[in-house]
């Protein structure tokens, strides 16, 4: 009753106890990354009115799952949704929600990324969340976006463990601040060119001279290729990534990931995709390859005030930067979303889950060696 009790209150706080020791991310650790400052938490949440929350779900020897909510803005997002846009860099994955966004160039729930056999608890959360808002008495129709990785090695995925109200929950405690990283929420089972993966974000703050502007990025790491970090070949001096089988005895290593990336920077759908679309840069920077069985998107959004779409209004006004002035978004895109994947690696622990299968952390002293080595 009393582990019971210990895993409930976890869940709650979106702790796992695979995260229970001091980390670092890169950064900490004397690695910056990048030309641009970070937020104050380098961390998606350093756009103003960015929340996310997690319910972590580790049970007995092979639940290892859970649920991760990114809440856009603190209003009602129905009633006041969100200009965004996806990209698709490899579309092996079920992505809930896409057509609507590509359609209507918005977003009007929170986004919730899970494991994949439990996007339909997802959705059902989602929807359920919308409905109960004041205001959304009438709706008949919601749009949930709702992504996912597949966490079947470590987690009982077919128990299908993930309840609506647990994604209910992670939106109801999403906070601002610092974002718990590593083997929480929706990263809790993941696994990431080999190592244990999980959930990692980081940010960039332009310099008013460049408009000021903060790019946020939250990511779930379940994706393989040959990992790269800060331009040194981790995965390769390690013997450890995808082909290697064929050049030396040793392992595969494939999967997905989703991307989140949230601007201040009034951007419309249009330009909102050019920019989800560097975020796949920010990848290929960690050696992701997007592989033919990987699931790998991007959903990108502007929570600039002004722009956000009264779902009432006849007519819309809003202002949005001019081409000439993305270059700059770009690039912190690139730089906040490779780091924010490099953060999901540093700060998870290894992890033993179904059927006894185990999978390493990221041998950090190590990497640290070979970069300091560089």
């Amino acid at each position: 009753m009393r582990r019971f009790a210990l895993i409930v209150v976890l869940m709650a706080l979106g702790v796992s106890f695979a995260t229970a020791q001091e980390h670092k991310t890169l950064r900490e650790w004397g690695f910056p990354t990048g030309i641009f400052e970070t937020g104050k938490y380098n961390a998606i949440t350093d756009v103003p009115g960015v929340t996310v929350g997690h319910v972590t779900l580790i049970e007995g020897d092979s639940v290892r799952t859970g649920v991760t909510a990114i809440v856009p803005h603190q209003g009602n997002i129905f009633r006041n949704k969100v200009p965004a846009a996806i990209h698709v860099g490899n579309g092996f994955g079920k992505l809930a929600g896409v057509t609507q966004v590509r359609e209507l160039g918005n977003i009007e729930t929170p986004v919730v990324l899970t494991n994949t056999l439990s996007v339909a608890a997802g959705i059902e959360g989602v929807v359920c969340y919308t409905l109960m808002q004041p205001g959304n008495e009438q709706e008949r129709s919601v749009n949930a976006v709702v992504g996912e990785t597949n966490d079947g090695r470590l987690n009982d995925i077919r128990g299908m463990h993930v309840t609506p109200q647990m994604v209910i929950d992670a939106i109801s405690n999403a906070h601002g601040g610092p974002v718990e990283q590593g083997c929480v929420g929706a990263g809790t089972g993941t696994i990431c060119f080999g190592f244990k993966g999980g959930i990692g974000t980081s940010s960039r703050v332009l310099p008013e001279s460049l408009g000021g502007y903060t790019v946020g990025v939250l990511v779930q790491t379940n994706y393989g290729g040959i990992l790269e970090i800060d331009g040194v070949q981790v995965g390769q001096r390690l013997h450890k990534h995808d082909f290697v089988n064929h050049v030396k005895k040793s392992e595969n290593v494939d999967g997905s990931c989703m991307m989140v990336v949230i601007t201040d920077a009034p951007l419309d759908s249009r330009n909102l995709e050019r920019v989800a679309k560097r975020a796949m840069m920010g990848m290929a920077k960690t050696g992701g390859i997007a592989s033919n069985g990987s699931g790998d998107y991007v959903i990108a959004l502007s929570v600039a005030p002004g722009n956000l779409i009264d779902s009432n209004a006849k007519t819309i006004t809003s202002t949005v930067l001019a081409n000439s002035e993305m270059s700059s978004i770009f690039a912190a895109t690139i730089e906040a979303t490779a780091e924010a994947l490099w953060n999901s690696l540093f700060m998870a622990d290894e992890m033993t889950g179904r059927d006894g299968n185990h999978v390493d952390a990221l041998p950090v002293e190590q990497v640290l060696e070979m970069l300091r080595n560089r």
